[in-house]
């Protein structure tokens, strides 16, 4: 990408993704984007689990009602976590860091999503977080924020449009 004005503009998510793998130094890359972001006191908490096992991303996906099908067809997931005890900023740590890893992503390429897993569940009351813990093994003090899902893009997306933009959103000075 030529400049960061036109790689926020044509990022967008991507739910379809074809069966080609991602090279270790994309993944690398991505990673290092995450680790990398900027976090609250510097505390670089969060943890990112990286899901290449087909059953398992198929599994991930089945983690809440809705919104998350189609990590089942990305060849890539990445998990991002945080521990709410020892960091009070977890969520936004790790929403930096899942959007730095997204951004790096598009800049190599390639089509991401991100899929909501705190707060969400399965109707009988099961969260998304205690079945990706048990999928991954991941331990109890630790919480699940996000699930993103990686891969080369299926399909084709326009760029933001620009006349859309919600200026009237933006106050200056006071509300």
């Amino acid at each position: 990408m030529e400049n960061f004005k036109d790689l926020v503009q044509v990022r967008r998510s991507h739910r379809k993704f074809t069966e080609e793998e991602i090279s270790a130094e994309d993944v690398r890359l991505i990673l290092r984007a995450g680790l990398m972001s900027p976090t609250s006191k510097s505390q670089r908490a969060w943890h990112f689990v990286v899901v290449d096992d087909k059953t398992d991303i198929e599994k991930i996906a089945d983690a809440k009602d809705m919104g998350s099908q189609f990590i089942k067809g990305a060849p890539l997931a990445v998990v991002v976590l945080g521990d709410p005890l020892q960091n009070d900023c977890w969520v936004e740590d790790g929403s930096i860091a899942a959007f730095a890893m997204q951004l790096q992503a598009e800049d190599l390429g390639l089509g991401s999503c991100w899929a909501q897993m705190r707060g969400r569940g399965l109707s009988d009351g099961t969260s998304a977080d205690t079945l990706i813990r048990g999928i991954l093994d991941i331990p109890e003090n630790m919480s699940c924020l996000c699930v993103l899902a990686f891969g080369h893009k299926a399909d084709e997306r326009k760029p933001q449009n620009e006349d859309r933009l919600k200026w009237e959103n933006v106050h200056a000075g006071k509300y």
